[in-house]
């Protein structure tokens, strides 16, 4: 009972999370303006690819919860269906509000990753050696995946089975999120809309310690 506990319970600890989360997105989405937190802060956004995709479903939802109400017979049947029909809808709102208002957000402290509500990190610019953009298909949905080259572990933080962002780190870093563990890695891949803008800004981020102190 003890080991099941301890295995259930950080999976329901995380679940609220997320769906607190979700529910906090998409209330600072209807009624104010994402904030990129940090000195000199500048986001990065991510979801205009998938943005179309939750319109389609959240509109063909929207259609069926009418059509589903009049075809079912039955009282009770009609009211959980209606329930779940509202609470799908508004779960994808949510979903969809969390990509809007969490972008990446480069600012003086480092690169802050994040993928909706569920991952944020800040890697220092003093750990990062290069950013370039390249374009790469995953194969997997997964939002958060591995792949190991050799001796190195890649974390890609994908979008719609795509990154278009390498991040080569200095030395293998342990990357601070809730499913993270703690093996480091060594290369960080994430996808952005504008990723010329983003190569453009975050490399004179890298520079700037060159140019104040004289190192790198």
């Amino acid at each position: 009972m003890t080991d099941i506990r301890a295995a259930v319970l950080p999976l329901l600890r995380r679940a609220i999370s997320y769906e607190l989360g979700m529910w906090r997105s998409l209330y600072r989405w209807t009624f104010r303006r994402p904030v990129a937190p940090g000195a000199n802060a500048e986001p990065f956004r991510y979801a205009a690819t998938v943005t179309p995709l939750f319109l389609a479903f959240i509109g063909v939802s929207a259609i069926e919860l009418p059509i589903v109400h009049v075809l079912l017979p039955w009282e009770t049947v009609r009211f959980v269906a209606d329930l779940s029909g509202v609470y799908g809808l508004v779960w994808m709102l949510g979903m969809l509000a969390s990509m809007r208002v969490h972008p990446h957000v480069a600012s003086d402290a480092g690169l802050r990753i994040r993928h909706g509500a569920s991952v944020d990190f800040t890697v220092p610019w003093e750990e990062i050696a290069m950013i370039r953009s390249r374009n790469r298909s995953v194969a997997k949905r997964r939002a958060v995946q591995f792949e190991r080259t050799g001796s190195d572990l890649v974390m890609q933080v994908v979008i719609l089975n795509q990154t278009n962002i390498d991040v080569t780190l200095r030395r293998p870093t342990v990357v601070g999120w809730p499913k993270g563990g703690s093996e480091p890695v060594t290369e960080l891949r994430l996808y952005v809309d504008d990723p010329a803008a983003f190569v453009a800004r975050t490399r004179e981020r890298l520079a700037a310690p060159a140019t104040d102190t004289g190192a790198r």
